[in-house]
C-alpha cells in the first residue's frame, strides 16, 4: 500500500525516540535545518519499555511525526551474552511506540530497522525482497527478530488502519556519537578505540576478530540521518527500503583504514577462532537512489570525523585513554 509523499516537515512536531543514540543524535542534528520542533525525552523522563507512560507522554506532547530510533544495540559479543534483553527490550519499545503513535493519530512514523533482518546467505546485493527467505545470522538473530517484528508492526498498522508508517533498513553505520564500550560496541567503534589505545601504548600488534575476509558496506551516520529525512518527505509504502553507501570492502581493509586515520602504525593480526558473522552483506539501495538520494561522505572523511568525536569524548560508554 502506498500513501502520500512530498510531505512537508516545516512547522511539524517531530518526536525522535532514542535521541541519545548514534542515529538519534544524528537525526536531531539533521532536523535542526527543517524548521520543525524536535521533541525528545530523556530515559529518566520516559521509559519506552512501559506501555502506559509511553502513551501518556505522546498524548501530552502530540507529535505529528515519530522517528523510532530507540533500540538496544550492540556487537556480536553483546548479542551472544544478552539474548533476552536484545529480544524483549526491543519488542517492548517497538510495540509501545508504534501502538501509541497509532492511538494518538500521528501523521507519519519512520521505523529504524537493520540490515541484520536479512538471511545470512541472502542473494547479493541484498534487495528488500530477500526478507524471510532464509535463516538469519545466528550471532545476532535475537536483535534481528525484534527488528523484523517492528517492521511487520508498521506494515500491519498501515494495512489495517491506513497509518502512514514506513520502515528503513540501514547498512552498517559509524560516526559521531557511537558507542565505544570495549565489550558492547560495533566493529567501527571497537576498532577506533582499540587502535587508539594501541597507539598510546605503542603496542606492536592489534588483534581483530575473525579472518578479516567478510565483505561489509559502511555508511556514515550523518548520511543516514539525511536519508531518513529525505524518506520522510518523499517515501510512503509498506515495503521496507534499504539505505547504503553502495561501496563494500573487507573487514581487513576497513581495519587498515581505521588504523591509518587513528595513526596506529603497528601490525594487524586476525583471530580466526572468533566468528566472522555473515560472509558478505551489501545492500541493494537502488530504490532510494531512484528516488534521488545518495550518500556523499567518503569513508576516510567519515572516519576522521568519528575519531575526532571519540577524542572529544562525545561517544557513549566512553572513557577516552589520554596520552601521558
Amino acid at each position: 500500500m502506498t500513501g502520500v509523499s512530498n510531505y512537508d516537515l516545516a512547522g511539524k512536531r517531530v518526536f525522535v525516540a532514542g535521541h541519545r543514540g548514534m542515529v538519534g543524535s544524528a537525526l536531531v542534528r539533521r532536523l535542526a535545518s527543517e524548521n520543525c520542533t524536535v521533541l525528545i525525552a530523556d530515559r529518566r523522563e520516559l521509559d519506552l519499555t512501559k506501555e502506559e507512560p509511553t502513551l501518556r507522554w505522546l498524548e501530552a506532547n502530540r507529535p505529528e511525526v515519530v522517528v523510532h530510533a530507540a533500540a538496544k544495540v550492540g556487537g556480536i559479543a553483546a548479542n551472544n551474552n544478552f539474548p533476552v534483553e536484545f529480544l524483549c527490550d526491543n519488542l517492548e519499545v517497538e510495540l509501545n511506540v508504534i501502538r501509541a503513535s497509532h492511538t494518538i493519530g500521528v501523521q507519519r512514523l519512520l521505523f529504524l530497522g537493520s540490515s541484520c533482518i536479512y538471511p545470512k546467505y541472502a542473494k547479493q546485493p541484498i534487495a528488500e525482497s530477500e526478507l524471510l527467505t532464509g535463516p538469519l545470522e545466528p550471532t545476532n538473530e535475537w536483535y534481528a527478530i525484534a527488528k523484523i517484528a517492528g517492521l511487520k508492526m508498521c506494515q500491519a498498522y498501515r494495512r489495517q488502519y491506513g497509518d502512514d508508517f514506513i520502515s528503513v533498513m540501514p547498512t552498517n553505520l559509524y560516526g559521531r556519537g557511537d558507542n565505544y564500550h570495549p565489550d558492547h560496541s560495533h566493529v567501527p567503534a571497537a576498532l577506533i578505540r582499540r587502535f587508539h589505545e594501541a597507539k598510546l601504548a605503542k603496542a606492536p600488534t592489534v588483534t581483530v576478530w575473525g579472518t578479516g575476509t567478510p565483505l561489509r558496506e559502511f555508511l556514515n551516520v550523518d548520511d543516514f540521518a539525511d536519508a531518513c529525512i529525505f524518506l520522510l518527505k518523499n517515501y510512503s509504502s509498506d515495503l521496507p527500503i534499504n539505505v547504503g553507501s553502495g561501496n563494500e570492502l573487507t573487514i581487513a581493509d576497513f581495519a587498515a583504514a581505521v588504523a591509518e586515520v587513528v595513526g596506529y602504525e603497528g601490525k594487524l593480526l586476525f583471530d580466526t577462532s572468533k566468528p566472522d558473522g555473515t560472509p558478505r552483506k551489501l545492500l541493494d539501495s537502488s530504490r532510494i537512489r531512484a528516488l534521488g538520494w545518495r550518500a556523499n561522505t567518503s569513508l576516510r572523511s567519515g572516519l576522521a570525523s568519528a575519531y575526532e568525536d571519540f577524542l572529544k569524548g562525545y561517544g557513549r560508554h566512553l572513557e577516552v585513554p589520554a596520552a601521558s
